[in-house]
């Protein structure tokens, strides 16, 4: 369903399906090749955009690799792409810097009607659905919500650096709502949220799913060496589902998480969320 932009809206993001006539392989944690194939749709629809792509980072861009039903590839850390299954790809920004390049990526796929090509075969796109929304937005939703219990689901590997390049292996309250309370800081503009890492502990407790729980190394990127070949980039992270209740705080720390929460969706959780990682999936209830 598609929901109707405030005038402010900050936070975009689109659900896409995608059906391929071939079988073929891709690696298993595919972020990193649907990224790459991303900027080469970007390169052929708007060289600027390209360009800026390529000199910096798309710092809000969130894309959640393809989601589906696989088959066991031929090549070892492949699955295979089945022919004429569907697949869902979700892309999303949060900074108002980066709406060039989410429009110049809807534009290849969607209005030019590109497939999305891959190492070793291309997905059509067969339909999309869009959401808009606004920070605004999100902290009024949170505000309805009476003694919520937020789920979060954890699709893929979500890689959260706390010390250095250190990554976080368990989906404890501090880093998830840390890392989000950082890309909403970053992006909200006077919506600031001032929740501190010790009101954190003090007030979400976590109750994990220990059998849906699993670890990750993933591939993230590639970068030359000295020989003038490319090493690769991997990061560390989990998956699993975790819920989050409240206890012995006030309203405005509820309203506040509960916000952040509802944003991880646009937002990703993480590092490398353009990348494929840190795609959540968010139930709300009271």
């Amino acid at each position: 369903m598609e929901t109707q932009p405030e005038s402010n809206s900050r936070l975009r993001q689109i659900e896409l399906a995608l059906r391929s006539a071939d079988r073929f392989d891709v690696p298993q944690s595919d972020g990193y090749s649907v990224y790459s194939a991303l900027l080469a749709l970007l390169q052929s629809a708007d060289d600027e955009v390209s360009q800026r792509v390529h000199d910096s980072e798309i710092g809000s861009l969130h894309t959640s690799g393809l989601r589906g039903a696989f088959g066991d590839g031929d090549r070892s850390h492949h699955k295979r792409v089945l022919p004429n299954r569907e697949y869902t790809l979700s892309l999303g920004v949060t900074d108002p810097a980066d709406e060039a390049i989410f429009e110049a990526l809807v534009s290849a796929l969607v209005l030019a009607d590109e497939p999305l090509g891959l190492t070793h075969g291309q997905l059509q796109i067969e339909s999309f659905e869009s959401e808009n929304t606004s920070h605004e937005s999100l902290l009024a939703e949170a505000d309805e919500l009476n003694n919520p219990t937020i789920e979060m689901e954890f699709r893929t590997a979500t890689c959260i650096e706390e010390a250095g390049s250190v990554t976080t292996m368990f989906p404890t309250r501090g880093a998830v709502f840390g890392s989000l309370l950082g890309k909403w800081n970053n992006t909200a503009s006077k919506l600031e949220l001032d929740v501190s890492r010790e009101t954190l502990a003090e007030s979400v407790i976590e109750k994990p799913d220990a059998r849906s729980y699993d670890t990750h190394s993933v591939l993230v990127n590639r970068v030359g060496d000295p020989d003038g070949g490319t090493q690769p980039i991997f990061r560390q992270g989990f998956s699993g589902t975790c819920a989050y209740a409240f206890k012995n705080t006030n309203e405005s720390v509820v309203n506040a998480v509960t916000a952040l929460a509802l944003f991880a969706e646009y937002s990703g959780v993480g590092s490398a969320v353009a990348r494929g990682c840190g795609d959540v999936s968010v139930k709300v209830t009271e």
